[in-house]
């Protein structure tokens, strides 16, 4: 009994040995298969029961043309644990497929040697968000301490070195990328390398440096640079500007100043920097003389930039309204100041009817930007002598009208009678296309932008000898004067389009009922008019920006325009689905969407947001993940977070930035980690995001 029993058991064993070596034999078949699928299969099954031979099978497989197949080949050689693979597991976390490089990663954790170890410290600086995260898993599986810290310190350790090695033995042009990178480490050490080169004959490394010494911030740099506001290379003074800006030094508003109103090409750059300084009575009384002094396209945004901060000494005003000569200035800060100059009325409006055109001008434009009705009389007046003045220029020879249609066989988008079968056949072919396009267009719900018929031949009135018109016609809007509603109707579809943009914009300002009228105004073809007129309707309160909103997805073209002007001027409430449905369309616009409904607040887009984040290869990441931090739910926590393991800085530095204002500490460990980032302002970030986090713990308790 024992021996059958015995026998009965070595059948059992041959039969399985035999079922088992069949199954090998069509796994190794399947490795030969066209289809990757099969072989990866194959690769994956035979990794299962692998034999010390079959470690040349999957050699083999890492190499195969379909990254699903040396993927699974990665983590075949993981499993045999060999020394010998880990420079071929090295090759892969090199791969083109992102999925492949992450399964070699933790292959090599699993091979746990220093070598492996060394080769996942060294990619993690040269690979993308996906690969650094399952990098830094890979290490914690080997049991490595402070994982993400040791590998963050490295790359820091090497692009720090790296920028010192250029700095000093690259070509010019890597000289000047390593200066900047250099400063944007804010390291102690980059100062002493960076001072010696503002002086450098190099004009381009030397504004290089002086880049970097404000990306350093450290205001010992203030004392090098400011010097260099006297050069006469334009490259070197814009740099230190820039630099100037970021270092937030008081000491140098008196020389911004200076170059503000020198009229110079960086004089706007000057400007923007007193704009950017802190809040203080030195900044603000610079700021007023600037709007005096300054050229007025750039003195007008500046005294609009003081009338938010409560305003300008009123006597320096009147005293340059007092004369001729000096009024310009006096006009275009009233301009800026708008309803605030409204007790400089009385002595603008005689400029009104000034001999001098520039005069005129201003004192239009500022009569129209205080806004009383009071200046009615004289601006209508104005304008009756200005389009008579203009009606003269406009004069026809011929008084006909130009036939808006083609003539019967002229129109080239129909078929002919049939002489030219290929002319007839394009025509056929082009007409379908535009009906295919207004299909699309009503199915929308969006309007087909008709190109305008030319209402003459040729038009021999410059646009610029229209402006006086045109803004007359604005001021009427403004001031709201009796009729002003009919008339800007009647020019609103005027053949000039520096008129017609006047007229609309004119509209906006009369209320709701010519909000209703000039918003069609945005399907115009003519984007300068689109952008007037988008921003016209944001300056008109919940009105205006309201109708924006209603338009925007009607609007095919123009987004970014309309988003533009409304991130400018403040979104309604009522815009953020509107805003969501821009998010999910993807593309640029996504940019200024997911602003504003950051601004917003809008927890209900945190979805939309979200999923937008998800997609590797979407824009708008860093707006994104600021949105995200603005409307502070902590549900999107662990998706912001995994952008801190960004090969980009300023998505590290923003997603830092947006768990501080969420406030959770589930991150705590990659925070800490970029502590001992490269760049500064990432630093900065996660320790402030530490700092937050830490507090909103400690509250917890």
């Amino acid at each position: 009994m024992r021996t059958g029993a015995r026998t009965f058991l070595v059948v059992l064993s041959l039969l399985a040995t035999a079922g088992c070596s069949g199954s090998r034999d069509q796994l190794l078949a399947d490795l030969q298969s066209p289809r990757p699928e099969v072989r990866a299969l194959a690769v994956k099954k035979l990794a299962e029961d692998a034999r010390p031979d079959d470690l040349a099978l999957f050699t083999r497989a890492a190499k195969d043309m379909a990254s699903i197949v040396r993927g699974e080949a990665a983590s075949a050689l993981g499993k045999s644990q060999d020394p010998r693979v880990v420079d071929l597991l090295g090759e892969l976390l090199e791969d083109s497929d992102v999925d492949v490089q992450g399964q070699a990663a933790m292959a090599l954790a699993q091979v746990k040697n220093d070598k492996a170890k060394a080769y996942l410290t060294l990619q993690y600086g040269r690979r993308g968000r996906q690969t650094r995260q399952v990098i830094v898993q890979a290490l914690k599986q080997a049991n490595v301490p402070g994982a993400m810290a040791e590998v963050v310190a490295a790359e820091s350790k090497a692009i720090w070195e790296r920028n010192l090695l250029t700095l000093n033995e690259g070509s010019l042009p890597e000289r000047v990328g390593a200066a900047e990178e250099l400063g944007k480490s804010g390291r102690p050490d980059a100062f002493n390398r960076l001072v010696p080169l503002v002086r450098d004959s190099q004009v381009v490394l030397a504004a290089a440096a002086v880049r970097g010494l404000g990306d350093l911030g450290d205001k010992r740099a203030v004392q090098a640079i400011l010097p260099l506001l006297d050069e006469s290379f334009p490259e070197l003074r814009e740099s230190a500007i820039t630099a100037l800006t970021r270092l937030q030094e008081p000491q140098a508003i008196p020389r911004l100043q200076a170059v503000a109103v020198e009229k110079s090409s960086v004089s706007p750059l000057a400007i923007d920097a007193l704009l950017d300084m802190p809040r203080q009575p030195q900044t603000d009384a610079a700021l007023c003389s600037i709007a005096l002094d300054a050229e007025t396209s750039e003195a007008i945004p500046v005294a609009r930039a003081m009338r938010e901060r409560g305003g300008c000494p009123v006597e320096p005003i009147v005293e340059r309204l007092a004369r001729p000569s000096t009024a310009a200035g006096g006009l275009q800060v009233v301009i800026g100041l708008g309803p605030a100059a409204r007790d400089l009325l009385p002595k603008v409006l005689p400029y009104i009817t000034q001999g001098d055109a520039t005069l005129r001008a201003l004192a239009v434009d500022a009569a129209a930007a205080i806004g009383e009705s009071s200046a009615a009389p004289v601006l209508q007046k104005a304008f009756e002598q200005e389009l008579a003045a203009a009606q003269a220029l406009r004069q026809d020879w011929v008084t006909l009208k130009l036939p808006e249609r083609y003539g019967p066989g002229f129109d080239p988008s129909q078929p002919g009678s049939g002489d030219n079968p290929k002319r007839e056949k394009h025509a056929s072919l082009m007409a379908r296309v535009k009906a295919l396009n207004a299909a699309k267009a009503r199915e929308q719900g969006r309007p087909v932008v008709q190109q305008r018929a030319p209402a003459e031949l040729f038009d021999d009135v410059d646009s610029s000898k229209l402006e006086p018109l045109a803004g007359l016609l604005r001021a009427l809007g403004s001031v709201k004067a009796p009729g002003a509603l009919e008339l800007l109707k009647s020019f609103a579809g005027d053949s000039s389009v520096t008129v017609r943009t006047a007229a609309l914009v004119g509209l906006t300002r009369l209320g709701p009922e010519g909000v209703a009228l000039a918003k069609n105004g945005l399907f115009e073809a003519e984007r300068e008019l689109v952008k007037a007129l988008a921003q016209a309707l944001a300056e008109q309160g919940e009105a205006g920006r309201s109708a924006l909103v209603e338009l925007l997805p009607q609007i095919h073209g123009e987004k970014l325009v309309v988003l533009d002007a409304l991130v400018k001027a403040g979104a309604p409430a009522s815009a953020a689905g509107e805003l969501q449905k821009v998010v999910s369309d993807g593309g640029p616009e996504v940019v200024l969407a997911a602003t504003l409904l950051g601004r917003l607040k809008a927890k209900e887009a945190v979805p939309t947001l979200v999923k937008a984040l998800e997609e590797p290869s979407g824009v708008g990441r860093r707006e994104l993940l600021t949105a995200l931090g603005e409307i502070g739910d902590t549900s999107a926590a662990e998706v912001v977070a995994r952008d801190l393991y960004h090969d980009l800085p300023e998505i590290r530095a923003a997603a830092a930035g947006a768990l501080t204002k969420m406030g959770t500490g589930a991150q705590a460990d990659a925070l800490d980690a970029l502590k001992s980032d490269y760049y500064r302002r990432v630093r900065e970030a996660a320790v402030t995001a530490l700092a937050k986090t830490t507090t909103a713990a400690e509250g917890a308790h």
